[in-house]
């Protein structure tokens, strides 16, 4: 059973053409008359794919867009502060965590935890020099960023180097979580000249502590980890 492309009607089999718009029956299969365009292309169409660099190309465009345009606006309109300075370092941070990672895919995950904290360092600067305060910068802001730094990358190479399952993953990411927020804490009180000791991060790291004490269990004893295996499908 055959239909017209035209109009959909439906077809004799010995038909020639469609009784109703006249509109000719070609089989792509059985008659190739010279001059004759199919009424079906031969090859499939494929729109071409985005690249990596494209997508860099645009989040470069719109970042740099973004920043300049706003520092014009600060200099020729609103001159009472320089609150353009937020605005170009949050485009900084920006570009630095997207591009490079989407671009350039071969370079260390390490290398791009390190530029990462060097936005946001400059980023904290931008920000010290817009409110014209630099001791909470240098006392809070670049520990802060340096502790979250370096347990990132211990958190990277736990993932890299040691067993990779979900419940393993996790114990890394909750014992990072734990070590994050006692080294908060701590720089926190060194920064206020109080004394050091643990208080709201002594709850995180509990907490923390009897999560990380089961998920060891389970991983090791195997019955229990089929069992959650077998219940949460992974």
């Amino acid at each position: 059973m055959s239909y017209c492309v035209n109009c959909g009607v439906e077809l004799d089999a010995s038909a020639k053409s469609c009784p109703l718009c006249n509109t000719p029956v070609l089989n792509p299969k059985e008659i190739k008359r010279e001059g004759v365009i199919p009424p079906f292309p031969k090859e499939k169409a494929h729109v071409e794919e985005i690249q990596r660099a494209d997508f860099g190309w645009l989040v470069s465009m719109v970042c740099l867009a973004t920043a300049v345009t706003c520092g014009l606006l600060n200099w020729l309109a609103f001159q009472g502060s320089l609150w353009s300075l937020a605005v170009i370092g949050a485009c900084v941070v920006l570009w630095v965590m997207l591009v490079p990672a989407v671009i350039y895919q071969k370079w260390s995950p390490y290398l791009y935890l390190l530029f990462d904290g060097a936005a946001v360092v400059l980023y904290l600067y931008l920000i010290a020099r817009m409110v014209d305060s630099y001791e909470w910068f240098k006392g809070l802001g670049v520990p802060l960023v340096l502790c979250t730094c370096a347990v990132m990358e211990l958190l990277t190479l736990a993932v890299r180097v040691f067993p990779k399952g979900i419940l393993a993953r996790g114990l890394y990411f909750i014992t990072a979580l734990a070590i994050l927020c006692v080294g908060y804490e701590v720089i926190i009180d060194l920064h206020s000249d109080a004394p050091v000791s643990l208080s709201w991060s002594a709850v995180v790291l509990t907490v923390c502590t009897i999560v990380d004490i089961a998920i060891i269990t389970t991983l090791s004893r195997r019955r229990l980890r089929n069992e959650l295996r077998r219940r949460l499908h992974f």
